[in-house]
């Protein structure tokens, strides 16, 4: 069998010692240039495949999905997560009833549900930035965070990281994402202990209370919902009373149920997935805009000169905006592409034997497509690949192209046929508001050192956040833009704190 080129590995072991379990893209990379368009890794007797190309991700992943669609076995996250992960499942009638469910409620055409809930977080964000953007970070996280929850249980908007809701939440996603870590757990390298007796196995024991734990919580959030999506469809409690269930995830769930056929469990786990999908990579993305935005002033500038020649300064930004803001949706396209949060894709596996460009693939191949690389890719995107420039994604009337070189998104970052991400046009409307809003109301720079000079980050400061990357901590000023910048942006934010108050008095 010929399988494709790739370092040369030891026995036994194989490659498994030479790649590193920190910041692995940079090594994938050279690989790329020294083996070409996929290369094959011996992982102690896993087979392992890169794919660097966009034409071999796009031959394999979305041509043959039928043959690389299904996950790696994580057996621990298995077990938390009661086989109900939507992420790591690897097919099958329950897979394809969740992903029907996500693009019902998820989709181009339902993703206005929420931009009522993605304006007043933007709004709320803008205003915490400029008046305290020592904490900057807080406040980009806590948006994320709030966003996801909101969206998928109709939650009001939180205030604060420290809030019991997002504790809880944000705890769930750590412990799941500790269980893919690489080394974490021996059985994952040494899969038959998982048969060893349960008495002799505390990662068992530890791992199935967990899930109980997760499966309650997530069980009584849906059932608070499903009641009362019930209760309004009895009664017309919402024209009755005012005190409408504001569209969410959850809502459409328990309202689809009948046709979607999934179980209450089911429909439980899948909104607690999304939000642990959904709010760690939006924060992580706009950790890096700010990154860009301090780092390169100049596009700062245009972007506020599209706002001003758009949006005027007598109001804030609205979606009824964003059709005429191309410049601000590149900037979001461009900063997925050149930092994309998450740089070596979730493995997908070969569920059957196969080849490819005269290469033998075996079955139980993890596939990896190797991010970081197609994102800068100097065949896809030119010579400058390496530079942040928004302006690759606008044609020469200084709109936006329709899918830069075929790709509908102008970046890989979303991932690949049937597992793209699902939430990628709410994900999309959340950075492009957030941007739009924090761009309209205030100038972002790095902090001046004692000689006055602007200090910013490294432009190539990076590292690892959990499987994510970001760049390390850097601080920022943050000034009003415009006279009665801070002023607009204070009474968005009153009337905001204004609606989540009654809205909580209204449920009490």
């Amino acid at each position: 069998m010929r399988y494709p080129p790739g370092p040369r590995g030891i026995p036994l072991l194989g490659n498994a010692l030479q790649l590193p379990t920190v910041k692995p893209w940079h090594t994938l990379a050279k690989w790329k240039r020294d083996y070409g368009p996929m290369v094959y890794l011996n992982m102690a007797g896993q087979p392992m495949v890169i794919l660097n190309t966009r034409k071999a991700v796009e031959d394999l992943f979305n041509q043959r999905t039928s043959k690389y669609s299904a996950r790696p076995h994580y057996i621990v996250a298995n077990i938390i997560t009661g086989g109900f992960s939507f992420v790591l499942m690897s097919g099958g009638e329950r897979w394809r009833k969740m992903r029907r469910a996500c693009d019902n409620a998820l989709g181009l055409k339902n993703a206005v549900n929420y931009h009522s809930i993605q304006r007043n977080e933007a709004v709320f964000t803008a205003y915490s930035l400029l008046g305290e953007p020592d904490n900057w970070r807080s406040h980009v996280e806590r948006t994320s965070s709030s966003v996801a929850l909101s969206m998928m249980y109709d939650s009001p908007l939180i205030q604060s990281l420290q809030d019991p809701s997002l504790l809880w939440m944000n705890r769930y996603v750590e412990n799941v994402a500790t269980t893919l870590m690489p080394g974490a757990f021996l059985v994952e390298v040494l899969p038959f202990l998982q048969h060893l007796p349960r008495l002799l196995s505390k990662w068992r024991r530890d791992a199935e209370k967990s899930f109980e734990e997760y499966n309650m919580h997530f069980g009584k959030r849906f059932q608070n919902i499903k009641k009362q999506v019930k209760f309004d469809c009895k009664v017309l409690h919402r024209q009755a009373s005012g005190q409408e269930q504001r569209p969410s995830f959850s809502v459409s769930l328990a309202e689809n149920q009948e046709n979607s056929k999934l179980s209450d469990q089911e429909c439980s786990w899948l909104a607690g997935q999304l939000y642990a999908a959904g709010s760690e990579t939006t924060a992580t993305t706009m950790i890096w805009f700010i990154f860009c935005m301090v780092l390169f002033p100049d596009i700062q500038t245009r972007a506020q000169e599209e706002l001003d020649k758009v949006v005027g300064r007598s109001r804030v930004p609205s979606f009824a905006d964003l059709k005429h803001l191309p410049y601000i949706h590149a900037i979001v396209k461009e900063v997925l592409r050149w930092r994309t949060p998450l740089p070596v894709g979730i493995p997908h596996v070969s569920t059957e034997d196969d080849y490819y460009d005269g290469y033998y693939i075996p079955k139980g191949t993890l596939c990896l497509a190797n991010v970081w690389s197609l994102n800068h890719d100097p065949e896809i995107y030119g010579p400058d690949a390496e530079e942040f420039r928004p302006e690759r994604h606008l044609d020469e009337n200084g709109q936006l192209k329709d899918g830069l070189l075929g790709l509908s998104d102008g970046h890989f970052t979303y991932g690949f046929g049937q597992r793209i991400c699902v939430g990628r046009h709410v994900a999309n409307n959340t950075l492009f508001m957030e941007a739009a809003t924090i761009l309209w109301t205030m100038r972002l720079e790095g902090v001046k050192d004692s000689d006055g000079n602007v200090v910013v980050p490294d432009v190539n400061a990076e590292e690892e956040n959990g499987v994510l990357v970001r760049p390390p901590p850097f601080s920022i000023t943050t000034t009003p833009r415009f006279r009665d910048a801070d002023t607009f942006i204070k009474e968005a934010r009153d009337e905001v704190v204004e609606e989540n108050l009654a809205r909580l008095d209204a449920r009490d």
